[in-house]
C-alpha cells in the first residue's frame, strides 16, 4: 500500500517517518519528496507499506497527528497520472501554438 504524507516539517527526515509508521508494521520504503533546483524538502513524501490493513490502521491513526511540530496529513496515494507539468495542454503552447499570433 502506497500512503501519500503531506503537510510534513521541512526538518522531517525519511528516519522520522519510517519510526512513526513502523509502529503499525512493516515498511517498505520511505520517501520525502525534495524540490530538483534547491534540494530543499517540498513538505511531502510517501510511505510504503506491504500490509493493506496494516496500512489503513496507520491511516487512520497517524492522519492529524503531530510530527514535529506539524500535522500530518495521511492517506492512501493516487496513482500518478503522467500529463508532464503543463498538464494536458503540453508544452507551453496552450490554445496558442509557437509563433501563433493572438487575435487582438
Amino acid at each position: 500500500m502506497n500512503i501519500y504524507v503531506g503537510n510534513l516539517s521541512f526538518e522531517a527526515s525519511a528516519e522520522n517517518l519510517r519510526q512513526a509508521f513502523e509502529a503499525f508494521g512493516q515498511v517498505s520504503s520511505v520517501s520525502i519528496v525534495k524540490d530538483k533546483y534547491s534540494g530543499q524538502p517540498r513538505g511531502f513524501g510517501f510511505v510504503e507499506m506491504p500490509d493493506q490493513a496494516r496500512g489503513q490502521a496507520a491511516i487512520e491513526n497517524l492522519n492529524g497527528k503531530e510530527l514535529l511540530g506539524r500535522q500530518m496529513n495521511v492517506n492512501e496515494a493516487r496513482p500518478r497520472t503522467d500529463q508532464g507539468r503543463f498538464g494536458r495542454q503540453g508544452g507551453y503552447g496552450g490554445q496558442w501554438g509557437y509563433g501563433d499570433r493572438r487575435p487582438y
